[in-house]
């Protein structure tokens, strides 16, 4: 996976109901960065760059500041800004602050969508409690080249912003037909599908599976699935098909309804 520089800082505006995250305990003002690098108590952190002139110009922090760090791995950390240069920062990290604990088993599949867009739904996702992203081509997927840099920017970003503390994994853009070929048999496939019939959708998940379960939610084209397409996805085993209600939801918002619902039946 490409590397690319953290994401800008910024502070909290709302945080999603998780595991990983207890909220009354949470300080909401704090500032969060990721960095791509082992994490341990008296360990230094050269940051890049771009990490350094945000930390000095635009935070206008000095030294022995502190700031929280995670990289994803190894839990959230308490660090303070050691040496600094005109161009150049490091941290010393000093304290655990949360330890890493495991998310939840959600894999997000999803045809791809144009910009703007896709950089919201990625983020969302993140929010939501996915585990990993997965692009798929459709037969009427409008996009067929993924940036998976700039998806990579936009789970760090959702990330600081929302006291995560795991970050998905991105894959490469797979073939709809291809992805189904393999479908594990442990793995719920929440198909969501507006000609489903309309029920509680909730219901029919926990009907199906169980807290800590493999789940998988698929999201289809702007234009739909084809129907032999439909047909793959109807005639597999552990595929569950169920409705997002009556209104006709765009790409981007039917990712929002459909990980909401299996957090309400699962948490997150």
């Amino acid at each position: 996976m490409a590397q690319v520089p953290p994401a800008l800082f910024t502070r909290y505006r709302t945080l999603p109901v998780s595991k990983e995250l207890a909220v009354s305990r949470y300080d909401f003002a704090a500032q969060r960065l990721f960095v791509d690098a082992p994490l341990g108590k008296g360990a230094r952190i050269d940051l890049s760059r771009e990490q350094a002139n945000y930390l000095l110009n635009v935070l206008r922090l000095g030294a022995g500041d502190s700031i929280i760090i995670f990289n994803g791995r190894e839990g959230e950390w308490r660090a303070v800004l050691a040496d600094t240069g005109r161009k150049s920062a490091s941290l010393d990290i000093e304290e655990l602050l949360r330890p890493q604990v495991a998310g939840p088993d959600l894999d997000y599949l999803f045809a791809p969508l144009k910009h703007a867009r896709l950089d919201y739904m990625v983020q969302k996702a993140v929010e939501m409690g996915a585990s990993r992203l997965r692009p798929v081509l459709t037969r009427r997927t409008q996009a067929n080249r993924v940036n998976l840099e700039r998806m990579r920017a936009n789970v760090i970003e959702a990330a600081e912003q929302c006291g995560i503390l795991t970050l998905p994994e991105i894959e490469e853009p797979r073939a709809l037909e291809k992805t189904l070929a393999q479908w594990p048999q442990d793995r719920l496939l929440v198909f969501c599908d507006e000609d489903a019939a309309m029920s509680d959708p909730v219901a029919a998940l926990r009907a199906r599976a169980q807290p800590g379960s493999a789940l998988a939610v698929l999201i289809g084209p702007e234009g739909g699935f084809d129907p032999s397409e439909r047909a793959m996805l109807m005639g597999m085993e552990q595929t569950l098909a169920i409705s997002l209600g009556p209104r006709i939801l765009r790409a981007d918002t039917a990712a929002v309804a459909a990980l909401a619902v299996v957090q309400a039946a699962f948490g997150g």
